[in-house]
């Protein structure tokens, strides 16, 4: 058998269309050819999480119905594919294929090759709600049966109180269809709704590309959180992940500013929302610089500091301004004392 360079060519040789999804910082469309400049090792994969890259395959033909891979291939210090593991993946899936005549005669050999794979891996619920609502989307297909009874809470007819009997799939679905149904109305919820479904809304719409109402409104209920007496760090972390991909850049850094500029609101958990899901602001050097003062007086310590800071540099196009922000002599004592002992102890 010839060698099949790449997990794309190999799919595709079966006649099958991929659509392929990040699935680790968000769940996005990755395109084709981006995707297959990753497996040549020509870019680095473009969303890394603990120097991984963790993806969704969907698989589409005119025979069978529509089946789901969910692989994770790790990455080198660059962030770029590590080719071994990507070959050990095809050398594995193509022994299961060959020794499994039965379900190929079947026509299954794909849904059946996996079976104990170690680069496999099984998403959250939530994550999964998100996938399919996506999955649904891109194959035409109608959004679940939880969509409806979502889309009457957040107008606001069953009582913001009802909220424990709204599906977490249909919020998914809402998020990715906001351009349907008039959906964007979501910003007129957002002021009232109670910390929950705020989060699992937040939570959802960070995959995705919001309006600048809906972000408006997102930083308001931030401004006024941030003047009660108890701030509650749950509606600051679900604001930061809800504007991950606004349409509006200056109202995200307003809004991460506004959380930024209050040290006491700043916990280990809000640091991980910005690095983790709305970290493209801090390549701007005002805000990185802000975040990093932040950073290095977290309340978790030193190790927080450095792991949060090494998987920033991991992302692509935020090691020059990190490392800029780094060697800036006019940066604090204990900004420089952390970044110190995070060097210091890597040499040891």
């Amino acid at each position: 058998m010839s060698k099949i360079p790449t997990i794309t060519q190999f799919l595709e040789s079966n006649s099958t269309r991929l659509r392929l999804f990040d699935m680790g910082r968000r769940v996005v469309k990755i395109p084709r050819d981006q995707f297959l400049k990753f497996e040549h090792c020509e870019i680095n994969y473009p969303l890394p999480l603990q120097q991984k890259a963790w993806f969704g395959i969907l698989f589409q033909d005119q025979d069978r119905e529509p089946f789901i891979w969910f692989l994770h291939l790790p990455l080198d210090e660059l962030g770029r594919l590590v080719p071994a593991a990507r070959d050990d993946f095809l050398h594995q899936l193509l022994e299961r294929i060959s020794n499994n005549l039965e379900a190929e005669k079947e026509g299954q050999p794909l849904e059946s090759a996996l079976k104990d794979n170690p680069y496999c891996f099984k998403p959250k619920d939530e994550r999964l709600a998100i996938f399919h609502a996506k999955a649904s989307l891109a194959l035409k297909q109608q959004p679940s049966k939880y969509y409806a009874h979502a889309r009457q809470y957040f107008s606001g007819d069953l009582g913001w109180d009802q909220w424990s009997f709204v599906g977490y799939q249909g919020i998914a679905d809402i998020a990715v269809r906001l351009n349907e149904d008039n959906n964007q109305q979501l910003s007129q919820a957002i002021p009232q709704l109670p910390t929950s479904p705020l989060e699992a809304l937040c939570h959802c719409l960070e995959n995705e590309e919001i309006t600048l109402d809906i972000t408006r409104a997102l930083l308001d209920r931030v401004n006024k959180t941030l003047a009660e007496e108890r701030p509650d760090p749950a509606i600051l972390t679900s604001a930061i992940r809800g504007v991950a991909q606004s349409c509006s850049v200056n109202l995200r850094r307003e809004l991460l500013h506004a959380i930024l500029n209050r040290p006491d609101v700043c916990s280990p958990d809000v640091l991980i929302a910005i690095s983790g899901r709305s970290w493209e602001p801090l390549k701007k050097a005002e805000t990185g610089k802000l975040y990093l003062e932040r950073l290095a007086e977290n309340s978790a310590g030193q190790p927080f500091f450095s792991q949060s800071l090494v998987d920033l540099l991991y992302l692509p196009g935020m090691r020059t301004p990190l490392l800029e922000l780094i060697r800036d002599p006019d940066r604090s004592e204990h900004l420089s004392q952390a970044i110190g002992e995070m060097f210091g102890s890597a040499g040891n």
